[in-house]
């Protein structure tokens, strides 16, 4: 082994003990956004891969517009239509989860395990409830319909905390 490679491994062990987990975790997310664009024959540009990265960190359910109007902060330039093109990639890798609504715009939410959606009627805040019998029922429900599970979705309706306070305090 000569000098160069005695380098180069020690420079790639001294990286990879110094990244932390969040680091990895992007890394790791980073690769799959790009595969996932490669493999629908999308250029993994710096625009795609930052609509990626704030449409699965954002567990705000946001609208395509909402992902335009904080991705132009860092890329000016971005377009809706590229927005709307990247989720749907996202999309149709399972990487978020399209959540559309008959009178309101689609929202999107990156978290794909079976969980349920809290839409408030008042606010139109959405909140997830991540439980394990929500996935035992979806399971199950698949099993006795014979059913090859694609998707899920399970919304419950209601009004949030915060809404339901202030209209008890409200004349």
């Amino acid at each position: 082994m000569d000098d160069v490679d005695l380098f180069e491994i020690h420079y790639y062990v001294k990286m990879c003990l110094t990244m932390t987990t969040t680091q990895t975790t992007q890394l790791e997310s980073d690769s799959a956004i790009i595969k996932a664009l490669r493999k629908r024959g999308y250029r993994a540009t710096s625009q795609r891969i930052a609509i990626c990265r704030v449409a699965m960190a954002n567990h705000q359910h946001p609208t395509a517009r909402s992902i335009q109007r904080d991705i132009k902060k860092s890329h000016p330039t971005v377009s809706l239509a590229t927005v709307y093109k990247t989720l749907q990639v996202l999309r149709d890798n399972n990487l978020v989860q399209e959540l559309a609504f008959s009178q309101a715009e689609t929202r999107f939410d990156p978290n794909v395990r079976p969980h349920a959606n809290l839409l408030c009627s008042q606010c139109g805040k959405i909140s997830d409830v991540d439980d394990q019998s929500i996935a035992n029922l979806v399971t199950t429900v698949a099993s006795k319909g014979k059913f090859a599970i694609m998707g899920q979705r399970f919304d419950i309706y209601g009004i949030c905390e915060k809404c339901a306070k202030k209209r008890r305090t409200s004349p």
